[in-house]
Protein backbone atom coordinates (compact mmCIF):
# COMPACT_ATOMS: atom_id res chain seq x y z
CA UNK A 1 0.00 0.00 0.00
CA UNK A 2 2.83 2.35 0.88
CA UNK A 3 4.59 1.59 -2.42
CA UNK A 4 1.37 2.32 -4.32
CA UNK A 5 0.96 5.65 -2.52
CA UNK A 6 4.56 6.56 -3.32
CA UNK A 7 4.02 5.71 -6.99
CA UNK A 8 0.90 7.88 -7.12
CA UNK A 9 2.74 10.78 -5.46
CA UNK A 10 5.59 10.48 -7.95
CA UNK A 11 3.15 10.54 -10.86
CA UNK A 12 1.51 13.68 -9.49
CA UNK A 13 4.84 15.43 -9.07
CA UNK A 14 5.96 14.52 -12.60
CA UNK A 15 2.69 15.80 -14.02
CA UNK A 16 2.93 19.04 -12.07
CA UNK A 17 6.51 19.54 -13.17
CA UNK A 18 5.52 19.00 -16.80
CA UNK A 19 2.76 21.61 -16.53
CA UNK A 20 5.26 24.19 -15.41
CA UNK A 21 7.79 23.79 -18.19
CA UNK A 22 6.21 26.39 -20.47
CA UNK A 23 5.87 23.90 -23.33
CA UNK A 24 2.41 25.24 -24.12
CA UNK A 25 2.89 28.69 -25.65
CA UNK A 26 -0.84 29.38 -25.43
CA UNK A 27 -0.84 29.08 -21.64
CA UNK A 28 -0.31 32.23 -19.63
CA UNK A 29 0.63 35.78 -20.67
CA UNK A 30 3.52 36.45 -23.02
CA UNK A 31 5.11 39.90 -23.31
CA UNK A 32 5.21 41.52 -26.72
CA UNK A 33 8.60 40.96 -28.37
CA UNK A 34 10.97 43.89 -28.37
CA UNK A 35 14.28 44.43 -30.12
CA UNK A 36 17.51 44.56 -28.18
CA UNK A 37 19.71 47.06 -29.99
CA UNK A 38 19.05 49.37 -32.91
CA UNK A 39 19.32 49.19 -36.68
CA UNK A 40 22.56 50.69 -37.92
CA UNK A 41 22.98 53.47 -40.47
CA UNK A 42 22.01 52.44 -43.95
CA UNK A 43 19.46 49.76 -43.12
CA UNK A 44 16.79 52.03 -44.57
CA UNK A 45 16.94 55.44 -46.22
CA UNK A 46 15.46 58.04 -43.83
CA UNK A 47 14.68 60.31 -46.76
CA UNK A 48 12.69 57.58 -48.51
CA UNK A 49 10.86 55.34 -46.00
CA UNK A 50 9.96 51.86 -47.28
CA UNK A 51 6.65 51.65 -49.10
CA UNK A 52 4.27 48.66 -48.77
CA UNK A 53 5.63 45.72 -50.79
CA UNK A 54 8.69 47.84 -51.60
CA UNK A 55 12.33 46.79 -51.52
CA UNK A 56 14.86 47.68 -48.84
CA UNK A 57 18.56 47.24 -49.63
CA UNK A 58 20.33 47.48 -46.27
CA UNK A 59 23.97 48.38 -45.89
CA UNK A 60 26.06 45.33 -45.00
CA UNK A 61 26.08 44.72 -41.26
CA UNK A 62 23.47 47.39 -40.48
CA UNK A 63 21.38 44.67 -38.83
CA UNK A 64 24.15 43.12 -36.73
CA UNK A 65 23.42 45.14 -33.58
CA UNK A 66 19.87 43.80 -33.24
CA UNK A 67 18.75 40.67 -31.46
CA UNK A 68 15.42 39.55 -29.98
CA UNK A 69 14.51 39.91 -26.34
CA UNK A 70 14.31 36.92 -24.03
CA UNK A 71 11.66 34.27 -24.70
CA UNK A 72 11.27 35.16 -28.38
CA UNK A 73 9.07 32.45 -29.87
CA UNK A 74 9.68 31.34 -33.44
CA UNK A 75 8.16 28.59 -35.55
CA UNK A 76 10.33 27.38 -38.43
CA UNK A 77 8.01 26.27 -41.22
CA UNK A 78 9.67 23.87 -43.66
CA UNK A 79 8.81 22.05 -46.88
CA UNK A 80 11.17 19.91 -48.90
CA UNK A 81 14.68 18.59 -48.45
CA UNK A 82 16.43 20.41 -51.30
CA UNK A 83 19.81 22.01 -50.64
CA UNK A 84 18.57 25.66 -50.56
CA UNK A 85 15.87 24.82 -48.01
CA UNK A 86 18.39 22.90 -45.92
CA UNK A 87 20.77 25.88 -45.97
CA UNK A 88 18.03 28.20 -44.68
CA UNK A 89 16.99 25.70 -42.01
CA UNK A 90 20.58 25.34 -40.80
CA UNK A 91 20.95 29.12 -40.61
CA UNK A 92 17.72 29.58 -38.65
CA UNK A 93 18.62 26.83 -36.19
CA UNK A 94 22.12 28.24 -35.66
CA UNK A 95 20.73 31.75 -35.11
CA UNK A 96 18.11 30.48 -32.67
CA UNK A 97 20.74 28.58 -30.70
CA UNK A 98 23.06 31.59 -30.56
CA UNK A 99 20.30 33.94 -29.42
CA UNK A 100 18.50 31.53 -27.05
CA UNK A 101 15.35 31.75 -29.15
CA UNK A 102 12.51 29.36 -28.31
CA UNK A 103 12.38 27.61 -31.70
CA UNK A 104 9.94 24.95 -32.82
CA UNK A 105 9.63 23.37 -36.26
CA UNK A 106 6.58 22.44 -38.32
CA UNK A 107 7.17 20.21 -41.35
CA UNK A 108 4.57 21.23 -43.93
CA UNK A 109 5.96 19.12 -46.77
CA UNK A 110 2.91 16.88 -47.06
CA UNK A 111 0.20 19.50 -46.44
CA UNK A 112 1.30 23.09 -46.98
CA UNK A 113 -1.84 24.92 -45.83
CA UNK A 114 -2.40 22.61 -42.87
CA UNK A 115 1.20 23.14 -41.78
CA UNK A 116 0.88 26.91 -41.98
CA UNK A 117 -2.35 26.80 -39.96
CA UNK A 118 -0.66 24.60 -37.36
CA UNK A 119 2.16 27.13 -37.04
CA UNK A 120 -0.33 30.00 -36.69
CA UNK A 121 -2.28 28.18 -34.00
CA UNK A 122 0.91 27.85 -31.93
CA UNK A 123 0.78 31.66 -31.55
CA UNK A 124 4.50 32.38 -32.00
CA UNK A 125 6.04 35.83 -32.23
CA UNK A 126 7.33 35.01 -35.72
CA UNK A 127 6.87 32.29 -38.34
CA UNK A 128 9.92 31.77 -40.57
CA UNK A 129 9.39 30.00 -43.87
CA UNK A 130 12.05 27.91 -45.62
CA UNK A 131 11.34 26.44 -49.05
CA UNK A 132 9.88 27.65 -52.35
CA UNK A 133 7.12 25.04 -52.09
CA UNK A 134 5.42 27.07 -49.35
CA UNK A 135 5.09 30.33 -51.29
CA UNK A 136 1.76 29.59 -52.99
CA UNK A 137 0.12 28.45 -49.75
CA UNK A 138 1.51 31.40 -47.80
CA UNK A 139 0.08 33.78 -50.39
CA UNK A 140 -3.36 32.32 -49.68
CA UNK A 141 -3.19 32.09 -45.87
CA UNK A 142 -1.17 35.05 -44.60
CA UNK A 143 -3.61 37.80 -45.58
CA UNK A 144 -6.25 36.24 -43.32
CA UNK A 145 -3.96 36.25 -40.28
CA UNK A 146 -2.68 39.78 -39.98
CA UNK A 147 -1.97 39.30 -36.26
CA UNK A 148 0.89 36.90 -37.08
CA UNK A 149 4.25 38.00 -38.43
CA UNK A 150 5.84 35.94 -41.23
CA UNK A 151 9.40 36.01 -42.54
CA UNK A 152 10.05 34.30 -45.88
CA UNK A 153 13.75 33.61 -46.43
CA UNK A 154 15.02 33.05 -49.96
CA UNK A 155 11.69 33.71 -51.70
CA UNK A 156 8.92 36.32 -51.96
CA UNK A 157 5.14 36.54 -51.98
CA UNK A 158 3.65 38.17 -55.11
CA UNK A 159 1.40 40.57 -53.16
CA UNK A 160 2.49 40.55 -49.51
CA UNK A 161 0.39 42.07 -46.78
CA UNK A 162 1.96 44.14 -44.02
CA UNK A 163 2.60 41.06 -41.85
CA UNK A 164 4.84 39.34 -44.43
CA UNK A 165 8.50 40.27 -44.80
CA UNK A 166 10.77 38.56 -47.31
CA UNK A 167 14.53 38.31 -47.65
CA UNK A 168 15.83 37.73 -51.16
CA UNK A 169 18.89 38.14 -53.34
CA UNK A 170 19.96 37.47 -56.91
CA UNK A 171 19.17 33.80 -57.41
CA UNK A 172 16.59 33.66 -54.60
CA UNK A 173 13.37 35.50 -55.43
CA UNK A 174 10.80 32.87 -56.37
CA UNK A 175 7.35 34.51 -56.20
CA UNK A 176 5.00 31.58 -56.65
CA UNK A 177 3.76 29.34 -59.42
CA UNK A 178 3.01 31.27 -62.60
CA UNK A 179 4.47 34.51 -61.30
CA UNK A 180 7.99 34.01 -62.54
CA UNK A 181 10.83 35.52 -60.55
CA UNK A 182 12.88 38.66 -60.63
CA UNK A 183 16.00 36.60 -61.22
CA UNK A 184 16.82 33.06 -62.23
CA UNK A 185 16.71 30.64 -59.32
CA UNK A 186 20.23 29.63 -58.35
CA UNK A 187 20.60 27.01 -55.60
CA UNK A 188 24.30 27.84 -55.32
CA UNK A 189 23.39 31.34 -54.12
CA UNK A 190 22.11 29.88 -50.83
CA UNK A 191 25.49 29.95 -49.13
CA UNK A 192 25.79 29.49 -45.36
CA UNK A 193 27.06 33.06 -44.89
CA UNK A 194 24.26 34.61 -46.96
CA UNK A 195 21.54 32.56 -45.26
CA UNK A 196 22.94 33.47 -41.84
CA UNK A 197 22.91 37.16 -42.74
CA UNK A 198 19.42 36.83 -44.23
CA UNK A 199 17.78 35.49 -41.06
CA UNK A 200 19.45 38.15 -38.92
CA UNK A 201 18.56 41.00 -41.28
CA UNK A 202 15.00 39.75 -41.63
CA UNK A 203 14.41 39.40 -37.91
CA UNK A 204 15.98 42.81 -37.28
CA UNK A 205 13.51 44.32 -39.76
CA UNK A 206 10.51 42.60 -38.17
CA UNK A 207 11.54 43.61 -34.65
CA UNK A 208 11.76 47.24 -35.78
CA UNK A 209 8.43 47.12 -37.64
CA UNK A 210 10.01 47.31 -41.09
CA UNK A 211 7.52 44.76 -42.40
CA UNK A 212 5.56 44.05 -45.56
CA UNK A 213 8.71 44.64 -47.63
CA UNK A 214 11.47 42.71 -49.37
CA UNK A 215 14.91 42.88 -47.77
CA UNK A 216 17.30 42.60 -50.71
CA UNK A 217 20.70 41.16 -49.78
CA UNK A 218 22.78 41.68 -52.91
CA UNK A 219 24.94 44.23 -51.10
CA UNK A 220 25.93 41.59 -48.55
Amino acid sequence: MRLRSLALLTAVLVTASGCGTGDDWAAGPHPSPAPVGSLGPGFTDPSAPPTPAGTVTPAPGSWSGVRPSADYRVVLLTAGTDAPSAAVIDAVEAWADAEDVDLRTVDATAHHVDGIVEAIEMRPDLIVSAGNDLVDALAVVTASHLDRQFLVVGAELPEPTGNVTSVGWTGASFRGTGNGSATMFDPASFTPDRCAAAIRAGVAAVLHDVTGVVIWMDRF
